[in-house]
């Protein structure tokens, strides 16, 4: 059965653009997932998928019956407001309050499709503030596609792997970059996609503190907000600890906060932008002049940036987040327990791995501390490269992404916890103790 034929597996990937196998590393996530859907046609062998980081819990109900609701009301016939709905504003400003501490005012909420949508119009808006900033700095690793959306738009790119700088190294890897004068903006996430590091508050101090002084704008991905398990105080609305924040340490902040994994709502493509008020209401004389106006930062991101992509996030979509915001502020949808099934999940696939041979890459924390098991986590097999890694995982049924593509400085591959169910545990093992039998003493 494994692994899988060789000659069925290159033509498929000779279709996809790619010579053979040994190119898979340089695919993109959409197309290594093309690939293997086609190989499972062709071979009658079902992958264990952790390649696309999709949800693999239910869509919460309370969204699902509220975006029904508003398509049942004709709202499905009717343009949505661009700046986001009254409901969405408010219950948006509170759950920010609620879950990371902030006071974020309606104003400054602003409905995206989905984070994807919201970090290509925040690196489009942060490189037209001033001339003399053409670059976006991102902490490493990092998810591909945001670096792609600056190559797509033109905007220079810097980074530096964070693990090498962890706690007080972080201050002078971020000087030297800061110091050249042609940072407009970093971006990262926290818990970070892929290693599920997490940044400390020293950490984020150390960012603000930093980012104020040299004018720099900080975008903060909380794509996976208060999915560090390992804290298991988190998820109670209005009471700390909070998720950890950037916000509370400079006001040239925004927050860009998905629906997608906290609600298993992915497929609707919604998210939040949250700007810090006194950014929002900054004016960048650079951007007068490029449009015309005063070069407030919230008008000129709505109007001009956002509504050059996209007339508004769809209606229905943004009663349904409305819905599950409010839900989880009134305590009445606790998103963090039901979110901690990953936990359950990655420790396992984890121990599966440790045990035939593999090891985990990104593996401690800035305090020394094993790195949380998560949405996400990483891994390597002996001293291969994750490009030698995901060639040869192809055959046995077993599907992940290489990790030189996130700019990280180690070598392996980042897996995804979500997509495995409860019988396949036992399958992953079969097909991990295979490769490792296979392996053990051979190189790639």
């Amino acid at each position: 059965m494994f692994p899988l034929n060789k000659q069925t597996v290159d033509h498929i990937c000779i279709d996809f653009g790619l010579r053979n196998a040994h190119e898979l590393g340089a695919a993109s996530i959409r197309q290594l997932v093309g690939v293997v859907k086609d190989i499972e046609r062709a071979t009658g062998q079902e992958f264990i998928h952790m390649e696309l980081g999709e949800p693999g819990l239910p869509s919460e109900a309370v969204g699902i019956e509220a975006e029904h609701q508003a398509l049942l009301a004709g709202y499905g016939a009717k343009y949505p407001v661009i700046t986001g709905i009254p409901e969405l504003k408010h219950w948006g400003s509170e759950f920010v309050k609620a879950f990371v501490g902030l006071d974020i005012p309606d104003e400054c909420i602003v409905p995206t499709v989905g984070s994807m949508q919201a970090a290509f119009a925040l690196n489009m808006t942060m490189a037209q503030l001033d001339s003399q900033r053409d670059t976006v700095l991102f902490i490493d690793p990092c998810f591909p596609v945001q670096k792609q959306q600056c190559k797509v738009i033109g905007v220079r790119v810097d980074c530096f792997d964070v693990a090498d700088f962890r706690g007080e190294k972080l201050a002078e890897e971020l000087e030297r970059h800061f110091q050249t004068g042609r940072i407009a903006a970093m971006l990262f996430s926290n818990p970070n996609n892929p290693s599920w590091m997490c940044l400390t508050e020293r950490e984020l101090e150390i960012i603000g503190r930093l980012a104020t002084k040299y004018n720099v704008l900080v975008i903060e991905d909380l794509a996976y907000l208060n999915m560090d398990f390992r804290d298991k105080k988190r998820g109670t609305p209005y009471e700390p600890p909070y998720q950890p924040s950037v916000g509370r340490y400079t006001n040239d902040c925004v927050h860009m906060i998905s629906s997608s994994k906290m609600f298993s709502y992915a497929g609707q493509r919604g998210a939040i932008v949250a700007i810090n008020p006194a950014l929002a209401h900054r004016c960048f004389p650079s951007l007068g002049k490029r449009y015309g106006n005063d070069g407030q930062f919230l008008r000129n991101f709505v109007y001009i940036i956002l509504y050059s992509l996209s007339s508004g996030v769809t209606h229905s979509v943004q009663f349904a987040m409305a819905a599950m915001f409010r839900a989880a502020c009134q305590g009445k949808l606790n998103f963090v327990d039901h979110t901690r099934e990953y936990e359950r999940r990655a420790a396992r696939i984890k121990e599966i791995m440790v045990r035939n041979g593999f090891h985990i890459v990104y593996d401690k924390d800035a305090d020394g501390s094993d790195v949380g098991n998560g949405f996400f986590f990483t891994f390597g097999y002996k001293d291969w490269t994750g490009e030698q890694m995901l060639n040869k995982l192809i055959y046995y049924g077993v599907s992940a992404i290489a990790l030189a593509p996130t700019g990280a400085q180690r070598e392996g591959m980042r897996g995804c916890a979500s997509a495995i169910r409860e019988d396949q545990y036992e399958e992953l093992d079969k097909r991990l103790k295979k490769f490792n039998e296979d392996f053990s003493n051979q190189h790639p």
